[in-house]
């Protein structure tokens, strides 16, 4: 079981890591919030409310590129393990669903 939910678990960070990727397709980096526009580096993005605004930035994909990595080295710690552990529970539990999400995580 503890298999199937990492290569699941892998199959997720790896689609996450090249959407992120594509996003940040110059390299730009850090996304910004201004009140209601969110700046993508050359370009402003507006009309969102300023908590969305916030809320988008937060997601810039250098971010979720590192917040990846993370996820990563905690699966890596784990994959061994007999049973699903509770922080492998925890990294799928987002993805709950997800048609491929494994029916005994």
């Amino acid at each position: 079981m503890t298999e199937e939910l990492v290569r699941f678990l892998k199959a997720r960070l790896d689609e996450e890591a090249d959407l992120a990727r594509r996003c940040d397709g110059d390299g730009c980096g850090e996304w910004f919030a201004h009140g209601q526009t969110v700046d993508f580096c050359q370009v402003d993005l507006p009309g969102f409310h300023p908590t969305i605004a916030l809320h988008v930035a937060l997601h810039d994909p250098a971010r979720v590129l590192r917040e990846i990595e993370a996820k990563r080295r905690i699966l890596a710690r784990h994959a061994r393990d007999p049973w699903p552990c509770h922080n492998l529970r925890d990294l799928a539990s987002p993805y709950t669903d997800h048609p491929d999400y494994p029916a005994q995580a």
